[in-house]
């Protein structure tokens, strides 16, 4: 399926980041600003990749083969990005991969997996613990139409678009052979998540046996 399906990236970064209190596009790990990382790792798996901001967020250095697409409309959420993502990529792909800005481990091969079980689905999203992960799921170009239905009508979680299309969730376990710990589901949403996750870096960093 990867090989056959044309399939473009999109990744969120206009949200408010009021839990984390400054924006997490330019939160860094390893050298490179979450935004930067998220870009660079989708754009090993899928082109063209477009970044949804909001109409007047500072963005780091990009790619120059990334697009950027700006909301029209403030404050409606996901569902929004993810239609400027669609409106931005036109006619080049067939179904994009949905990511958010905030899941700096993601790794190139759940991409792909995610990719393989779209099938012949419309919309396809990973599920662990009981909950659908929208920001980590793949999307058929022609739910369009129902995204701006949904819009027009102020129905704005991603969970209706769900109930409009042919939707595959895909459970975690089938999703552990490429990423075992389900890294690529990990959001840093908070200060405490960040400083978490810059403790676990340096660890993993030094060598054992290193000083203490």
């Amino acid at each position: 399926m990867a090989d056959l399906l044309r399939v473009g990236g999109i990744v969120l970064c206009g949200g408010q980041s009021r839990r984390m209190g400054r924006s997490k596009a330019w939160l860094t790990l390893g050298g490179e600003t979450f935004l930067q990382r998220v870009t660079r790792v989708l754009g090993e798996v899928v082109q063209p990749t477009v970044v949804v901001a909001a109409g007047v967020q500072d963005l780091p250095a990009l790619p120059t083969s990334t697009l950027v697409a700006r909301d029209s409309q403030p404050r409606r959420g996901p569902l929004q990005g993810l239609l400027a993502g669609l409106d931005r990529l036109s006619s080049a792909v067939e179904a994009v991969y949905v990511s958010s800005c905030d899941v700096p481990l993601l790794r190139p091969a759940f991409v792909r997996r995610m990719i393989d079980l779209l099938a012949d689905f419309d919309i396809a999203v990973p599920e662990a613990d009981g909950l659908p992960h929208p920001l980590a799921g793949i999307y058929r170009v022609k739910v369009r139409d129902g995204i701006r239905d949904l819009l027009d009508g102020k129905r704005l979680r991603v969970a209706y678009l769900f109930e409009r299309h042919r939707t595959r969730f895909v459970p975690a376990e089938e999703l552990r052979t490429v990423d075992e710990h389900l890294l690529s589901l990990r959001n840093v949403n908070t200060p405490q998540e960040y400083d978490a996750l810059l403790r676990q870096a340096r660890i993993e960093d030094c060598p054992q046996g290193g000083a203490t």
